[in-house]
């Protein structure tokens, strides 16, 4: 059990360090080559904050651990929302109003029901169900770089712009997006390996392993660089950050998961964790756009101690759950 423990400690850690310089070259290395600074808030930050779901949600389906690979996706988008928007708000209130972030979520709402209707039609998450969802993911994608050509400002694209003020070289920049790129498949490898054997040395699922440590694990770098964000007064930056994550996790870490190992989903996937993201999806679109207009988004400290209320809740739900399934 030592050995496993260390592993899934010395992943986390080292997906969180590999996370943040892989989106940092990326980002970088974009903005060398000449794209459009909102582009590359979209595209490159927002969805590329995502690596670690991606890769960990590969090796766990490769290795047969689909549970692992689900966990991780429906826990991060979970966290994301509850936790980071949450703690977040608490450091400032987080104002949207990037009008490309306000046509973003309800492409995120869309995903979201598209995935709930494929697993809730059959109970599976099957090869078909997975390339659907990739094929959506496109869309989405085709979506963003047409927006982020078209449009002349936003006030995303400012903030990224002033973010990346200070961009290292385009050889530094190549070299952290590479070799951020291979620690985190490394650290990856380790991180899915120690969660697995940790599961079964607790008797417990892997799912749960998923939902609860591997997801904070790979949701730590957006929760630093969206704090990092609010305080330098970035808010679009942030939310940008959940909203590119959440859309890429339930689209490809999802879709490849049901690619490489369709599977029969577990009971508690549709009867707790589906509908606690459903809900928090919901939440999200509603503190960030419904009923209160375009650029009139905000998510002030009572709606954040409210997240964070929901997310205490959930994971104690999760823990008794794992009690149960350990006894």
């Amino acid at each position: 059990m030592l050995l496993p423990a260390t592993a899934l400690i010395v992943g986390i850690l080292m997906l969180i360090v590999s996370a943040d310089k892989f989106v940092v070259g990326a980002a970088a290395t974009a903005r060398r080559v000449g794209l459009p600074p909102l582009l590359i808030g979209m595209v490159i930050i927002g969805f590329g904050s995502s690596m670690p779901e991606m890769v960990i949600s590969t090796f766990s389906a490769l290795n047969g651990n689909p549970g692992l690979a689900l966990g991780n996706a429906f826990g991060s988008n979970i966290t994301n929302i509850a936790l980071i928007l949450g703690v977040t708000a608490l450091v400032s209130p987080i104002a949207v109003k990037s009008s490309v972030l306000q046509r973003e979520l309800p492409l995120l709402a869309s995903i979201t029901a598209l995935a709930a209707v494929l697993m809730y039609r059959d109970s599976t998450l099957s090869r078909s169900d997975g390339w659907i969802l990739i094929g959506a993911f496109a869309m989405v994608m085709g979506w963003s770089i047409y927006a982020g050509l078209r449009t002349p400002a936003d006030e995303l694209a400012d903030e990224v712009a002033l973010e990346l003020t200070a961009a290292p070289s385009l050889r530094v920049s190549l070299s952290y997006l590479v070799l951020g790129l291979i620690a985190l498949v490394i650290s990856s490898r380790i991180l899915v390996w120690g969660g697995v054997e940790c599961a079964k040395a607790l008797g417990i699922s892997d799912l749960i392993i998923g939902l609860t440590v591997v997801a904070v694990g790979t949701s730590l770098p957006e929760l630093a660089s969206s704090i990092a964000a609010v305080r330098k007064g970035e808010y679009d930056l942030a939310i940008g950050n959940v909203i590119g994550s959440n859309i890429f996790n339930t689209s490809i870490v999802i879709g490849i998961a049901g690619t490489i190992a369709p599977t029969a989903l577990e009971p508690a996937i549709l009867a707790r964790d589906f509908p606690v993201l459903t809900v928090l999806t919901l939440i999200l679109f509603i503190m960030s756009y419904w009923f209160r207009g375009p650029g009139t988004g905000r998510i002030n400290r009572f709606e954040g101690v409210l997240l964070l209320i929901g997310y205490v809740g959930y994971n104690m739900v999760l823990a008794i759950s794992a009690l149960a399934s350990a006894g």
